[in-house]
């Protein structure tokens, strides 16, 4: 990595940009400012998520999109056999295929991935989960997810080389051969523990709040292990996934994780030159 980010991070690995599926997120400028930091010379992955496409796409087919919370209080989605045919549908085809020509519209030669691709996310299938549901803990079975063990980063690296720009996104393969959903922030944060970059998440706040209701309240910089109980006891709901997936990131070898606004100017270089919520190396390792 350059040092043009203020002096903020040290690490050589490339620049891994989380853009969120939430409905409340624009992905156009954070493909402009992508476009902006490849043009600098800047090697950039993208990981996206879907969530909106998949549930609009469900809709359209009369399926109803169902959501369970396991008993740590992480929200996620249940995904049936025939919610597994939508989503590939949706964030492997509609979603990934949308942004890798707004980027190629911006002069990125981007290459759209999903994880099945080259096995480049891999690993077990959890075929139950436990859930919990009016307040009693249980067992559903029948899902299609799993949990990321490898990324396959020589071909992260071999495309990068090439001058390529990746965009990939669940689903991943399953250790059992079958394509699965798995967590678009964990997968992110294993791209980026992979290739020992910095993760910027982008999403519809501007960062973790100490009030989740307060954007003055944002938590700018996190660099010891005090700062990092004090983030996650203010990681609520969603962010609360975020700041799990952070965590994992800089445990498995990522420089640094921005949680951030992609709806600011400029989304991934503010971010970078100190916008957002900075979660460094030191603060969980």
């Amino acid at each position: 990595m350059s040092d043009g980010f203020e002096g903020e991070f040290t690490a050589d690995g490339p620049v891994v940009v989380k853009i969120g599926g939430a409905r409340a997120v624009e992905p156009a400028g954070a493909l402009a400012d992508v476009a902006a930091l490849c043009e600098d010379g800047e090697q950039v992955v993208v990981v996206h998520g879907g969530s909106t496409a998949v549930d609009d796409a469900l809709e359209r087919m009369g399926i109803e999109p169902e959501y369970v919370e396991t008993p740590s209080g992480v929200v996620g989605r249940f995904t049936d056999a025939e919610t597994m045919d939508v989503f590939k549908m949706a964030m492997a085809g509609l979603v990934n295929t949308d942004l890798v020509t707004g980027l190629q519209e911006a002069g990125v030669d981007a290459v759209g991935l999903s994880g099945v691709d080259g096995r480049l996310l891999y690993g077990p299938r959890k075929s139950a989960v436990r859930v919990v549901e009016d307040g009693k803990k249980k067992i559903r079975r029948g899902d299609h997810s799993g949990r990321i063990a490898e990324v396959n980063g020589d071909l992260l690296r071999t495309l990068l080389a090439d001058g390529y720009a990746p965009v990939a996104s669940p689903p991943m393969l399953a250790d059992d051969g079958v394509a699965v959903n798995t967590d678009a922030d964990r997968a992110a944060a294993a791209v980026s523990a992979e290739l020992g970059g910095v993760l910027v998440s982008l999403t519809d706040v501007e960062g973790v709040y100490r009030d989740p209701g307060d954007p003055s309240t944002r938590i700018e910089r996190v660099e010891t292990p005090g700062e990092y109980e004090a983030l996650t006891e203010a990681a609520e709901g969603f962010m609360g996934r975020k700041v799990m997936a952070a965590t994992e990131a800089l445990e498995g070898g990522a420089s640094a994780v921005v949680i951030a606004s992609a709806n600011a100017d400029d989304p991934v270089r503010s971010a970078l030159a100190g916008g957002g919520t900075h979660v460094l190396a030191g603060a969980v390792r």
